[in-house]
């Protein structure tokens, strides 16, 4: 059972809904999600989904790629990538090839974020035309948040973070981590930018824990955006966006 809680309290402009367990939140959101893509489907003939990596939205996925919607006029398009060949560990793009893009959902066009050049910055504008091909605003948009208040790949002080944010930027960014905890690999990253997401129809943070609601807390208090770069959606009173939490 879903609890609406009011997050003024938290000086947000969003709302959470709190669920006793993970497979109410994923069956909530998953209805949500199609009904946002059965009306893009009306409205304009093709609808469009933003996807993000990681174990939490793996069983959103599976059911989604079930649903019998029209899945070749969906485009799906990954909200961020390391930079890491497809198929090896880290790689959104496997992750959203091996959940979503199967069944009834594996004729959805799909628009990933990595190619072959050496580093997210000399592909920026390879993958900003290539999705530039989505429909866009987008119809339904899946994220999650890290203890650390990044959302997609906008880690804390992250060289590149300012292209990833601001209002002028381009669909997509090249994004360095410098975190500690984010190590080899995956500190090269691609990913929409906060541009890319205006006029977003339904947009979707899915966290569950305590320390999630603690960060979510955390970030509704007074700080930098870019301290905490989640507060670029949880500020934004333009953005639909409505939060599922589970303990």
């Amino acid at each position: 059972m879903a609890t609406a809680f009011n997050m003024s309290s938290l000086g947000l402009v969003t709302a959470m809904q709190v669920f006793d367990e993970k497979a109410a939140a994923i069956a909530s959101l998953k209805g949500a999600i199609e009904a946002r893509l059965r009306e893009g489907l009306a409205r304009r003939g093709r609808a469009s989904l933003v996807v993000s990596g990681g174990s939490t939205p793996a069983p959103l996925y599976d059911a989604l790629s079930r649903t019998d919607l029209d899945w070749s006029k969906v485009d799906v398009v990954l909200a961020d990538e390391r930079w890491v060949e497809p198929g090896l560990t880290g790689s959104n793009e496997s992750l959203i090839r091996q959940t979503l893009l199967v069944n009834r959902a594996q004729a959805a066009r799909f628009f990933a974020l990595k190619t072959p050049a050496a580093s997210p910055s000399e592909a920026v504008q390879t993958v900003s035309e290539r999705i530039a091909g989505a429909i866009r605003p987008f119809d339904a948009v899946v994220l999650g948040m890290g203890q650390d208040g990044h959302t997609l790949s906008w880690f804390p002080d992250a060289e590149g973070l300012g292209d990833a944010l601001s209002a002028d930027a381009g669909l997509v960014a090249a994004i360095r981590a410098k975190r500690s905890d984010v190590t080899g690999p995956f500190t090269e990253r691609m990913t929409l930018t906060r541009a890319a997401l205006d006029g977003a129809h339904f947009v979707a943070l899915l966290i569950s824990g305590e320390d999630k609601r603690a960060t979510l807390r955390t970030a509704s208090g007074p700080g930098r955006v870019d301290a905490m770069p989640v507060r670029a959606l949880l500020r934004d009173p333009a953005l639909d966006l409505q939060i599922y939490w589970w303990p």
